[in-house]
C-alpha cells in the first residue's frame, strides 16, 4: 500500500539526574562529595534512507521515544548517555508540526539528516556544588526534562515536471512510452492509484523526471476522487503538462476539464495555478482531417492567448510526443534551477522562556521599563536586525503576555518602552 502521510507522536530522552554521594574510604579523611553527572537523553533524528518510497512503516506504528540519560553514580561516575533515535523516511518527506501546520524540516536535496528533537541535558552531580562555605552539598541537578511533538510526515514526489487530467486520458500510456516508467494501464478509471515517476532522456542527453499524478476530477481539493490525496505532490513540480482526451471519447468537453482541474489545483494552493503550463491534446490518432483540426483549432484558440501552448499527440503512436517533451525542457531551462525546498517555519529551537519571571512598570509618564531574567534571555538569543529575529521578538512580546500588562498600565502610542539597552516607541 502506497502510504505518503502519516501523523506520528515524538519525544527526546530525558537527561539523567545528577548524583549526591559522598566519598567514604578508609584512611581518606573528610571525603568531599564526589556525585556523578546525569547522561544526556537521546536526540530523535530524521534520516534519509533511499530504499524507501513509502511511509508505511508510520501508519502501523505511532509513537517514538528516545531514550533516557541515566542518573549519575558515586565515585564521580557519569551516567550513560540515552541513544538516539533515528526514524529513516524516504527522500522528499516534509515534516511538520501537527497543530499549527508550520514546517520543521523537508528531508530533499542534500538535507539527508536533521535532529529535530534534542535530547535533555544531563545534571550536575553534587560535586559540582562543593565551595568554601558550602563543603557537604547535598543536592544536585536534575536532568532536563525531555522534549514532545506531535509531527505530520507528509511525502511530497521530487520531480520535475507534473503530469496532470482527468482518469482515463492516457496519462499513464504517456508516461510509459516516454520514460522508463511500467505503470498499471487499463480502459476503466482510476487505474492509476499512487504517483508514478519516471525520467525523460533526450536526443542529447539531457532529460528531467516526471511523475504521473492520479486522477484529478473536480471537487478533488475538497476530497472527492483520489486526486485529493495526491495534490500535495505537484508542490514539487516545475511545469506542468494539462493532457486531455481532444477526441472527446468519453463524451467531456476538454476545454471544459482543464478549466475544472486547474480551479481544483488552485483551490489547493494558488501558487500552483501560476506554474507554467502546457497542454497534451491526446487521442487524436482516432480523428481525421477536418475533426483533428477543429478539435486542436478550439483548444489553441482557448489556451493558446493565455500563453499556454497547444500540442497535438497521440500517446499510442508517439506523434507529436517529441516535440511536446522538447518544449517542456525549453520551459524547465528558463526557469531557476533552483529544487522546490520547503522552508522551515516552526522555530523547535527557540529557547523556552516561560519559566522566568518578568516585570512590566510604569516608570514615569510616557516611559515603561520591562525587565527580567526572562526578557535578559530573550534578547541574549535574538538577533533583532534580522527580519527574522524581528518577527520572534514581536511575537514573544505578544505570546508571553507582556503587550497586555503594558496596556493595562494604560500605555498610548507614542510612549516609549525600556528593555535593558533597547528603547522603542509603542504602537499598536
Amino acid at each position: 500500500m502506497f502510504a505518503d502521510s502519516a501523523k506520528i507522536f515524538i519525544r527526546s530522552g530525558k537527561g539523567g539526574d545528577g548524583h549526591v554521594s559522598f566519598r567514604r574510604e578508609l584512611f581518606v579523611a573528610a571525603g568531599g562529595p564526589d556525585g556523578g553527572d546525569g547522561g544526556k537523553g537521546g536526540d530523535v533524528i530524521f534520516e534519509v534512507d533511499g530504499n524507501l518510497n513509502t511511509l508505511t512503516d508510520y501508519r502501523f506504528v505511532k509513537k517514538y521515544i528516545a531514550e533516557e540519560g541515566e542518573t549519575g553514580g558515586k565515585k564521580n561516575c557519569h551516567g550513560k548517555n540515552g541513544a538516539d533515535l533515528i526514524l529513516k523516511v524516504p527522500e522528499g518527506t516534509v515534516i511538520k508540526e501537527t497543530e499549527s501546520g508550520k514546517v520543521i524540516a523537508d528531508m530533499s536535496h542534500g538535507n539527508r539528516r536533521e535532529v529535530i528533537l534534542k535530547g535533555g541535558r544531563g545534571g550536575k552531580g553534587n560535586q559540582h556544588y562543593a565551595t568554601a562555605t558550602m563543603q557537604v552539598p547535598k543536592y544536585a541537578q536534575p536532568g532536563q526534562k525531555a522534549k514532545e511533538l506531535n509531527v505530520t510526515l507528509e511525502l511530497k514526489v521530487i520531480a520535475d515536471v507534473g503530469l496532470v487530467g482527468y482518469p482515463n486520458v492516457g496519462k499513464s500510456t504517456f508516461l510509459s512510452r516516454v520514460t522508463n516508467a511500467k505503470p498499471k494501464i487499463a480502459n476503466y478509471h482510476f487505474t492509476t492509484l499512487n504517483p508514478n515517476l519516471g525520467v525523460v532522456d533526450l536526443e542529447n542527453g539531457d532529460g528531467f523526471v516526471i511523475a504521473d499524478i492520479p486522477g484529478l476530477i473536480e471537487g478533488a481539493s475538497q476530497g472527492i476522487g483520489l486526486g485529493h490525496e495526491f495534490l500535495k505532490h505537484i508542490e514539487r513540480t516545475k511545469v506542468i503538462i494539462h493532457m486531455v482526451d481532444a477526441a472527446g471519447v468519453e463524451g467531456r468537453d476538454p476545454i471544459a476539464d482543464i478549466e475544472t482541474i486547474n480551479s481544483e489545483l488552485k483551490a489547493y494552493n494558488e501558487e500552483l495555478a501560476d506554474k507554467p503550463q502546457v497542454i497534451a491534446a491526446n487521442k487524436l490518432d482516432i480523428l481525421y482531417g477536418e475533426e483533428e483540426e477543429k478539435a486542436v483549432g478550439v483548444l489553441k484558440d482557448a489556451f493558446e492567448p493565455q500563453g499556454i501552448k497547444v500540442f497535438p499527440i497521440s500517446a499510442v503512436s508517439g506523434k507529436g510526443v517529441r516535440e511536446l517533451l522538447f518544449h517542456v525542457k525549453e520551459l524547465l531551462d528558463s526557469l531557476p534551477s533552483e529544487p522546490v525546498v520547503f522552508e522551515k517555519e516552526f522555530d523547535l529551537n527557540a529557547i523556552d522562556f516561560g519559566n522566568e519571571p518578568y516585570t512590566v512598570v510604569k516608570e514615569e509618564e510616557h516611559l515603561f521599563v520591562v525587565e527580567g531574567p526572562r526578557i535578559e534571555r530573550m534578547l541574549g538569543y535574538t538577533n533583532l536586525d534580522s527580519e527574522k529575529g524581528f518577527e520572534f521578538f514581536q511575537h514573544f512580546l505578544k505570546d508571553s503576555g507582556i503587550l497586555d500588562e503594558l496596556e493595562a498600565l494604560e500605555i498610548e502610542e507614542g510612549d516609549t518602552v525600556k528593555m535593558y539597552g533597547l528603547q522603542f516607541d509603542y504602537y499598536k
